[in-house]
């Protein structure tokens, strides 16, 4: 299949892990791939994967903690393939797990930047190529983190609800330009799910358990095909909706209290 047959998408943070897999996925479909990535090896890797996939790609070094370089990423994508289609807000920068009481503004600025404020200066950038070629899909990522107040992610939860109320005023207010925005919520065995299957003997047979589907998803065929959906016309009529694409995870939840910390403290 061709869903996306000749569209342009940008995909920020796609070097690796779920981007890599929505990347890989949507040039499956037919689209041209920008992977706008702060690593430059991984990235370019990428790029050629997609290739050696037959599609077409552009690998654009990008910063998503600097503005100039989430506006370069898009005037890339436009140069290089014509015009813009699709943008995937996935990339973000992570900080130490640490306690609410223990996060520094400098972390919680970190975090802000690199999910609130680079998903507002993409979509921004975005919109007048959308425009252009008479419409848009935006696809932006949130956690289930948001939904069980995960511990030690107080800056990222937070940032991630922000992405929430984004993509649901950007829904309201440009569907006049037929533009559709929407959110996920994913969880795959991306680079942090590999590092703590490494290093937790059992992590994976657990994170398995834990889901009613009784597996963990897999970033290429599991995630991706949610983002080709909402990226092609077959969404054409949904927009500033949030899904969970977890395997069902979010249905019992789960705890994330660290076992050194008290239930009771005072």
């Amino acid at each position: 299949m061709e869903l996306l047959k000749g569209k342009v998408a940008l995909i920020t943070g796609a070097g690796g892990g779920i981007g890599r897999g929505v990347a890989r996925r949507m040039a499956r479909e037919g689209a041209a791939v920008v992977i706008a990535e702060i690593d430059r090896e991984s990235g370019a890797r990428v790029a050629r994967e997609v290739e050696e996939l037959g599609g077409r790609a552009l690998f654009v070094h990008t910063d998503v903690l600097r503005k100039e370089s989430v506006l370069a990423a898009v005037e890339a994508a436009v140069a290089h393939f014509g015009g813009l289609d699709i943008l995937v807000n996935n990339a973000f920068v992570p900080t130490p797990n640490v306690l609410l009481e223990d996060k520094t503004d400098e972390m919680l600025e970190q975090t802000l930047t690199s999910t609130v404020k680079a998903c507002w200066w993409a979509m921004r950038a975005a919109l007048p190529h959308m425009r252009a070629r008479g419409g848009g899909k935006v696809v932006n990522f949130y956690s289930i983190d948001v939904d069980i107040g995960a511990w030690l992610h107080a800056d990222y939860n937070t940032a991630k609800a922000g992405i929430v109320g984004l993509t649901r005023s950007a829904a309201a207010e440009w569907g006049r330009f037929n533009i559709t925005v929407n959110a996920i919520a994913p969880t795959a065995m991306g680079a942090t799910f590999h590092k703590l299957a490494a290093e937790n003997p059992g992590f994976a047979e657990r994170s398995a358990a834990m889901r009613p589907l009784g597996r963990c998803g897999d970033p290429e065929e599991d995630i991706g095909p949610v983002v080709v959906f909402l990226a092609s016309d077959m969404s054409r009529y949904v927009t500033g909706e949030s899904f969970h694409v977890d395997g069902g995870l979010h249905l019992p939840g789960y705890n994330s209290r660290p076992a050194h910390v008290p239930v009771r403290d005072y």
